[in-house]
């Protein structure tokens, strides 16, 4: 520790905050006196009370004893500042958790809303790339083109793509790879297409592609499913409801179709339909000791309680 910087910081960190020694005592606990001895050098403060005093004045703690710190407006500030550097995830949720204080005490600044979009626009950034990175792992392991963490990542990154401003591109090359096949797909390239389709909201296109996948595979519950899916998004709730059905009597793998089939009842404001299906799908779960999942399903229920 370097007494003498500390000491100028002290008193650097004050009048750039524009507090008087009365007002960082008062923050702080202590006398006027003993601030006033932190800034002459004569004393230092209990170790403990350093994160305190790195919080009143923006900073880290060892920002307290480096020659060229400088104080922020608050630690939200500083720690966004840190984030910057770092690009550390626990460094943005450090931050975020600053600014969540700063929002509850009515305190944002507009430099801190601006900086509070920047820091999620910076993490959103590292997510997408990392979301990325790590699908392309998944899919450089052909080993099984059709096991669940496959299939996901495809359709998780061609999503990804669309939501990107990619989506001509993957649609081009999913249709291509239709052409070249002359029809003679894989299930996996059959769902690939199909929701390169939904996800330019072609779905017309997505229902005739689909139709003419599940000539193929008419056992496939996932192609009933997409049917749904593809109804619902239509807004074509009576003729989705149907579909979904078919799926869970060939057997879906985690009640997929029920929630389909409650969506589309809410939709329809059938809510005493949609509320049993909830409740149906909350005992399957708990039958088989997903207790967390069934909470979930009877609170989507109760919200719709009310209205039966």
């Amino acid at each position: 520790m370097n007494p003498t910087v500390f000491s100028e910081n002290m008193k650097k960190f004050r009048v750039a905050k524009k507090y008087t020694q009365e007002d960082v005592a008062e923050k702080l606990c202590v006398t006027a006196q003993s601030v006033s001895r932190w800034e002459c050098g004569t004393t230092l403060p209990d170790v403990l009370l350093l994160p305190e005093i790195a919080r009143l004045y923006g900073v880290m703690v060892d920002d307290l004893f480096k020659k060229h710190s400088v104080a922020y407006e608050n630690y939200a500030q500083r720690l966004s500042a840190l984030y910057e550097i770092s690009e550390d995830p626990e460094d943005f949720l450090r931050c975020r958790l600053e600014y969540h204080k700063l929002m509850k005490a009515g305190e944002l600044s507009l430099y801190d809303k601006w900086n509070y979009g920047w820091l999620h626009k910076a993490m959103m950034e590292f997510c997408r790339d990392e979301a990325l990175k790590y699908f392309d792992e998944v899919l450089a392991d052909k080993s099984d083109k059709n096991c669940m963490p496959y299939r996901r990542a495809a359709s998780m990154k061609m999503s990804m793509l669309f939501s990107m401003g990619k989506g001509e591109e993957i649609l081009a090359e999913r249709q291509r790879a239709m052409d070249e096949a002359c029809g003679n797909l894989d299930e996996r390239e059959w769902f690939l297409l199909i929701e390169a389709y939904e996800n330019a909201h072609q779905y017309e296109k997505a229902l005739a592609v689909c139709a003419e996948a599940l000539q193929k595979f008419p056992n496939n519950w996932e192609l009933y499913t997409s049917m749904g899916d593809i109804c619902y998004r239509m807004e074509k709730y009576d003729e989705a409801i149907p579909w979904l059905e078919k799926a869970g009597e060939l057997g879906t793998s985690f009640c997929d179709e029920k929630y389909d089939i409650a969506l589309c009842y809410q939709k329809l404001e059938k809510f005493k339909e949609a509320y049993r299906i909830y409740l149906e799908i909350a005992d399957f779960h708990r039958k088989n000791g997903y207790d967390v999942e069934a909470e979930q399903a009877l609170g989507y229920a109760k919200e719709i309680e009310d209205k039966i």
